[in-house]
């Protein structure tokens, strides 16, 4: 059987039907919010869709946002990329976080993207985590097991290697904390042939299919529980840090900033409301100080103890 071509408009249509399908399915599981879709236009080339949910029963601020953008190489995006200033370029992708109602509904994100530019160098990128307000280990695991289950349909997109790369990804370096439960976290995904450029472009998309089942798992058993102000106040906290780590450490946000993207669906990520306490401690034996113990990378599985690896502990340096 002839191996089908990639195209990057076979890509860029592709990562348009990811957030009709994510948007639609996302809806229903809300079942009362519904997306505003906003279209805009970026002046150095292409622009993108983000659509926009506020004050639904399940989220309380959602955005999935689509993305083609082109042009000349920013200056700043080339230097850190190692690549010409100047030299053409093509990024598309789907970008998504969700904030919740509920204190016990984690934040979850995901992210697919695509990059090529005209000298011939391309890759993939793109992961999903999970940012739980109060850290549940059964949870943890079965949403593990979920990203587990997708990479291990493809023998070269390993489990273990995307986990720790989410691991030392997602850190808040000056708190020295995860962000959350981690999750996988993968990029420049690049091919010599183009049955593997095929393989990692499914691979992607098999990602992004799975993101909605990974937020029903979190989401449903925890959407209609109780809760009272120390709740609220709770996720206020641990929203501000989800806001410290995307202004601070998120490469997504800066690409988006520094390729002159639209501000407000960049920042779309940020939640409605958020708290800052200096010098803030849970009391000892809390539930909020149990989920502090839990934030730093953890074998959920089992599988790094098995395999012998190191934790992937960063540092601020």
């Amino acid at each position: 059987m002839q191996q089908k071509s990639v195209h990057l408009e076979t890509i860029v249509e592709g990562m348009k039907s990811i957030q009709t399908a994510i948007s639609t399915a996302l809806e229903d599981l809300d079942g009362r919010g519904r997306f505003n879709s906003d279209h805009w236009v970026r002046p150095s080339g292409g622009g993108g869709c983000s659509k926009i949910m506020l004050e639904g029963d399940l989220i309380a601020k959602g955005g999935v946002n689509f993305s083609h953008v082109h042009g000349p190489m920013p200056e700043r995006i080339a230097n850190g990329l190692g690549l010409t200033p100047g030299v053409e370029f093509h990024a598309t992708g789907v970008s998504i976080v969700l904030h919740a109602k509920n204190p016990f509904v984690p934040i979850i994100h995901m992210n697919v993207r695509y990059f090529q530019t005209s000298g011939g160098k391309h890759w993939f990128g793109g992961g999903i985590d999970a940012t739980p307000i109060y850290i549940q280990k059964g949870e943890a695991v079965s949403f593990h097991q979920l990203l587990k289950s997708v990479c291990d349909r493809f023998p070269s997109h390993s489990y273990l290697k995307y986990k720790t790369w989410a691991d030392r990804y997602f850190y808040l370096k000056h708190r020295e904390e995860t962000r959350g439960i981690g999750g996988i976290f993968f990029d420049h995904l690049a091919a010599d042939d183009e049955p593997t450029k095929q393989m990692n472009w499914e691979f992607v998309q098999e990602v992004a299919a799975a993101f909605v089942p990974a937020y029903e798992s979190l989401a449903q058993p925890n959407r209609l529980k109780a809760y009272g102000e120390r709740e609220l106040e709770w996720q206020a906290l641990r929203r501000s840090r989800y806001v410290e780590f995307n202004l601070l450490w998120d490469k997504g946000t800066r690409f988006g900033l520094d390729s002159d993207g639209r501000t407000e669906s960049i920042l779309m990520s940020m939640p409605p409301e958020a708290k800052w306490v200096y010098n803030h401690n849970p009391l000892p034996d809390s539930p909020e100080a149990d989920t502090l113990l839990h934030l730093k990378p953890t074998d959920w599985l089992g599988l790094e103890t098995k395999h012998g690896l190191e934790k992937a502990y960063p540092t601020r340096n």
